[in-house]
């Protein structure tokens, strides 16, 4: 189940979703490009969790400070590619209702709650967490709150046969959360100790986003539509 776009149309020109990918892209370019090689990047600049706890500094940079630049650093293209497809899909509208402003703030919150989520799996790894996906789990968990009846267009594969589907957003979110759940009770941790996948961020993401974004919304308008819950 691969989705590429929504039929929820915006208000607004989401400049910090086109920002926020075109900052992504460009930091991925440097990775690539840098002579020190991504895995050194990601020992300077990556989120360690022992470090996060403790905030004794093991990085060139303060811990407080890793969390952030974290969130723009990715280990390959697949990595960069499905962070940035997902935001460019949900992250326009959770902008569009929120504003600029509010959405960044959002978004690196997101980024924060999904950074210590993580840590809390694995307090003593030293093993450094990059990527934007715990971002874009919060955002991932606001749509799905406000958007559930949302229509994404989806590819759907059956063998060597694909076929373009129009699935609600109820289904391909909680589709998405179901298997973070999963692969983070049969990891339980080992993927933070031991470098892989922190699943325990996207949760950590996504329970931020469906908790929050309520809060966030105080003060903005209504939206037009009937497409999101009153």
């Amino acid at each position: 189940m691969i989705p590429y776009k929504d039929d929820n149309p915006v208000s607004i020109v989401p400049y910090f979703t086109i920002c926020i990918i075109a900052l992504n892209v460009m930091v991925f370019i440097w990775e690539l490009a840098s002579p020190t090689g991504a895995e050194e990047i990601a020992y300077s600049f990556g989120a360690i969790p022992h470090s996060l706890i403790t905030f004794e500094r093991l990085q060139p940079i303060h811990p407080a400070a890793s969390i952030f630049t974290a969130m723009f650093l990715h280990a390959g293209f697949f990595h960069l590619g499905g962070n940035m497809l997902y935001l460019w899909i949900f992250g326009n509208n959770i902008e569009d209702r929120l504003g600029h402003l509010r959405f960044l703030l959002f978004y690196l919150m997101g980024g924060i709650a999904a950074a210590y989520a993580h840590t809390l799996t694995a307090p003593d790894s030293t093993v450094p967490m990059i990527g934007a996906s715990g971002a874009v789990s919060a955002v991932l968990g606001a749509y799905i709150l406000l958007f559930p009846r949302a229509r994404v267009y989806t590819i759907m594969f059956f063998g060597f046969f694909y076929q373009i589907l129009r699935v609600p957003a109820l289904i391909v979110i909680g589709f998405w959360a179901i298997i973070q759940l999963v692969n983070g009770l049969l990891t339980s941790g080992a993927a933070g100790a031991k470098g892989g996948v922190a699943w325990a961020a996207h949760i950590g993401g996504f329970v931020f986003g469906v908790l929050v974004i309520r809060i966030f919304m105080i003060g903005r308008r209504r939206p037009r539509s009937g497409s999101s819950l009153p």
